[in-house]
């Protein structure tokens, strides 16, 4: 026996002995000191599921996420189960495939973030020819992170990369598909107790949309105490060398049949497929395919939901009159949406008191009455939910029978199935609510019109308390004839708009947008506008638009024609350098009053409420399509009588357009007919 087997046996021996008489309990490290696959990690709860979609490119599959990162996030304490500390020594693998993206842009692979201070603790992040590995040092808590550049790394080039991050003491390496590795050394060492306490491990993220991961994520491995690099290189397939992925990203494994053959996938004697309606997908049904006969669409179960693999994208062909809903009186407005549990809704906002406005439910494929409100001339309803809480707010024009002036909010009785009068506010001729969330916070902005003959009085924003469970007053703004709100966020920035109808004077007046800065909304820019009454954001790839419904140019003691309907409404864009939006596009229309984005299969679409042209009330509404570097294109000329809002919504048989009219006590359901 060798003298070193000697020593060995003895130390085991000693060791256990030891341990036996002394009662001390085994040392055990931090972590495993295996791989720590955390895409499996972040995959293994049904919320992160939901926001992630597998895609195959170039013959291997990844995962293309959403754009929340806090669902695409797990806390640290997952993988560091035994004590907090990351690990001193480690190395990172990584295979993404990522789009071209702008010069000076950052997106980042991953990072741990404190939920509290929200520090990044350690992250990667890449731009178009650069690879940055952050890190903080607790012995320097009044210092920025550690930044360690890589240079010349291109991986925006749409093609598979696998990226192995080395880290021990002041030695840090990269290896790009196995080649040969860069070498950098620190100015100071990874810090040897980087606590991970109250931290979570964001995915594609740095706990935000800014910076977001745009590409695909087959591998995301931490591996503690040692180099991955000797373990998966050399590689015949170094674009994709492999330490550990979540199974749904594996090829299906060889099969052996009865007589010893060697299947390989597809297995076509085995694969099973379920036709006709949706079937549940469970854990039961994981690798199941359906096959919706009806869309013409074939799907796989992953355990939680169905994912698309080969999938007809729906083309709009043309629009049929669907239904004829008979409104009592005419109306200004319309709010569609659905309630879970219980189907969609439509609440329409009557122009006559009585019998006042009324809500109508999806039933059989036809909205049919479903409850009554008593309304004063109502202009709108926003749909809006805090919490589990289901609410409609109802902006009222005229007084009430007291000669008071309020609007109401209605908030949903899960056991009546109806709405009930939650809070009224004071309102002044109010046109339009607008709700939205803001970091986790409910704010409702109210468009007061005019005070008697004043145009130029207050709109105001108001804020839930959830102590008192009531709107407080937050923060006015001054407008001139208020008669839209818009809220958008682009990033991690939130805006406001304000459609500013008449000063007084004259229609053609500035609307302004509102940015918020600390705890209130300033202005940011402003846009001339002629009777606007609407604004509608929308996002089509990575560009952002405004746009806005001009209805009526008119200046009090102006020679000619003081009264012009036929105008250009106009469409902006986000000029994201220049930090303003800009005229991307002009529409002739008339009297322009609504403008709604909507899309079906690949194509997105603008509908506009036209709704007189100075002589007639009975005038074409119509349907433009994106057409790319031509804007938006004419696709859809649609009669409509004083036409005044119009709502997309999407139901089990089908898609639809419904729009309100002002001028006739009938509102219409339009059908989206697809090839």
């Amino acid at each position: 026996m060798s003298a070193l087997l000697l020593v060995c046996l003895w130390l085991v021996i000693y060791g256990y002995n030891a341990g036996l008489t002394t009662g001390l309990t085994s040392w055990a490290p931090c972590t495993d000191l295996r791989p720590l696959d955390m895409l499996s990690e972040m995959t293994n709860s049904s919320n992160g599921l939901r926001h992630i979609r597998m895609v195959q490119s170039q013959g291997s599959r990844g995962f293309h996420l959403s754009t929340l990162p806090h669902a695409l996030s797990f806390p640290s304490s997952r993988l560091f189960h035994n004590c907090p500390l990351f690990p001193e020594e480690f190395s990172l693998v990584l295979t993404v495939k990522i789009p071209r993206i702008p010069p000076k842009k950052n997106e980042y692979l991953f990072t741990v973030v404190t939920e509290r201070s929200r520090h990044v603790l350690l992250g990667m992040r890449y731009s178009e020819n650069k690879v940055h590995f952050l890190f903080w040092s607790p012995e320097h808590t009044n210092e920025w992170q550690t930044k360690v550049t890589f240079r010349g790394i291109s991986l925006a080039d749409n093609q598979w990369h696998t990226l192995i991050l080395a880290v021990s003491g002041i030695s840090v390496s990269l290896t790009v598909d196995c080649s040969v590795p860069i070498d950098l050394v620190l100015n100071k060492p990874f810090p040897a107790s980087l606590n991970t306490s109250g931290s979570h491990i964001y995915v594609g993220s740095r706990r935000r949309q800014k910076g977001f991961f745009t590409g695909l994520l087959r591998q995301l491995v931490l591996l503690p105490g040692s180099d991955a690099t000797s373990r998966i290189c050399p590689n015949s397939k170094p674009r994709l060398a492999e330490l550990s992925i979540p199974e749904v990203l594996k090829e299906l494994p060889i099969k052996i049949d009865d007589s010893g053959a060697h299947l390989k996938y597809p297995y076509e004697t085995d694969m099973k497929m379920t036709l006709g309606p949706q079937p549940p997908c469970t854990d039961r049904e994981v690798s199941k395919f359906w096959m919706d006969t009806s869309l013409k669409g074939l799907f796989l179960c992953n355990g939680d939901k169905w994912i698309p693999v080969l999938e007809r994208k729906e083309k709009l062909d043309y629009v049929e009159n669907y239904q004829n809903l008979a409104t009592i009186s005419e109306t200004m407005g319309l709010e569609i949406f659905l309630i879970p549990d219980v189907g969609h809704f439509a609440v329409m906002a009557n122009k006559n008191t009585q019998p006042g406005s009324v809500l109508y439910r999806w039933t059989d494929g036809k909205f049919v009455v479903y409850q009554y409100f008593n309304t004063y001339q109502a202009q709108t309803w926003k749909h809006f939910i805090i919490g589990k809480r289901i609410f409609l707010a109802l902006a009222n024009f005229e007084k009430n029978e007291d000669g008071t002036e309020h609007s109401i909010i209605y908030k949903w009785n899960p056991v009546k199935l109806k709405f009930l009068p939650y809070q009224k506010i004071r309102t002044y001729s109010a046109r339009d609510w607008e709700a939205f969330h803001i970091d986790g916070e409910t704010f409702l902005a109210v468009a007061n019109h005019r005070e008697g003959n004043n145009h130029n009085i207050n709109s105001v924003i108001y804020k839930w308390n959830s102590s008192s469970g009531l709107f407080e007053v937050n923060q006015t703004i001054p407008t001139s004839g208020a008669y839209d709100w818009e809220f958008f966020s682009i990033g991690p920035y939130s805006f406001l708009v304000v459609a500013n109808t008449f000063n007084g004077t004259s229609t053609n007046i500035q609307s302004t947008i509102y940015i918020r800065l600390g705890n209130s909304f300033r202005p940011f820019q402003s846009i001339m506008t002629s009777g606007a009454s609407d604004w509608e954001f929308f996002k089509i790839q990575d560009r952002f638009f405004l746009a806005v419904a001009n209805s009526h140019s008119y200046d009090i003691g102006t020679q000619g024609p003081k009264n012009l309907y036929v105008i250009n409404s106009t469409i902006y864009e986000l000029n994201i350098t220049g930090q303003q939006f800009e005229k991307f596009q002009d529409i002739l229309t008339l009297s322009a009053v609504d403008w709604e984005f909507f899309t079906l299969g690949e194509d997105f679409f603008l509908v506009v409420a036209n709704s007189f042209d100075g002589s007639s009330f009975s005038v074409n509404s119509v349907i433009y399509r994106w057409q790319g570097y031509e804007g938006f294109v004419a696709a859809h000329y649609l009669p409509t009588y004083g036409c005044r809002d119009w709502e997309a919504f999407t139901t089990n048989t089908g898609s639809y357009i419904m729009y309100s009219s002002a001028k006739e006590p009938v509102s219409k359901v339009l059908k989206l007919k697809t090839l």
